[in-house]
């Protein structure tokens, strides 16, 4: 994240603020399963699987849809060349026009399915030789780099990337809060909110170059 330019970083943060949005209002309308928390789901297939559920067909089907979008993603990336965050925030945008719609016909798995899968392809936006440069929808990695800083000031010493990997986190958070709020108080615009903040993160990317 620190080795990004300003714009580079900016963007990296309104698009983790986007997939905090999509997780809180998906956690909230999905019964306590998470569309973009992977790590959270793989816990409930755990413990479902040691229950001997068939609820661990939710948290398998949601983390298999995310595996798909990451693949489908990084397509959508090698496709889009030089123009490759462009070309995956369309994905993205496509996805969650496509989870609003369906969520408009109540079809509810349609609409889990399509948000699942673009929370996969967004985690594709920065590629750095064909490697995830920037997690959008994990934090974990993130908050061990603050930690190292933390550890770091207290020696006196610098840690390069301190405040861009708490900007990250924060937007995660943020967004979340925001996302929790409409889930309730206004769950037909979360989503189309959703689909229209991905688009308008798609005409910055316009700005940039690979």
């Amino acid at each position: 994240m620190h080795r990004l330019d300003r714009p580079r970083q900016i963007l990296a943060v309104a698009l983790s603020a986007l997939a905090g949005f999509v997780d809180a209002s998906g956690f909230v309308a999905n019964g306590g399963y998470f569309v973009s928390f992977m790590s959270g789901n793989s816990t409930r297939l755990a413990v479902d699987l040691a229950d001997m559920s068939n609820l661990a067909l939710v948290p398998a089907g949601l983390i298999l849809g995310f595996v798909g979008g990451v693949a489908l993603g990084t397509l959508a990336a090698a496709w889009g060349g030089a123009r490759r965050k462009q070309a995956v925030l369309a994905l993205v945008t496509g996805l969650l026009l496509l989870s609003a719609l369906a969520r408009l016909l109540g079809l509810p798995w349609a609409t889990q399915g399509a948000l699942v899968v673009a929370m996969g392809a967004l985690n594709t936006t920065f590629l750095r030789q064909g490697e995830v440069a920037v997690g959008l929808t994990y934090i974990t990695g993130t908050l061990v780099r603050v930690g190292q800083a933390l550890a770091a000031h207290l020696q006196g010493q610098r840690h390069a990337g301190a405040l861009a990997a708490t900007a990250l986190w924060l937007g995660l958070v943020l967004g979340g809060v925001l996302g929790a709020v409409l889930a309730v108080k206004a769950p037909d615009i979360a989503l189309w909110l959703a689909a229209g903040w991905a688009a308008a993160m798609g005409l910055l990317a316009r700005r940039l170059t690979a």
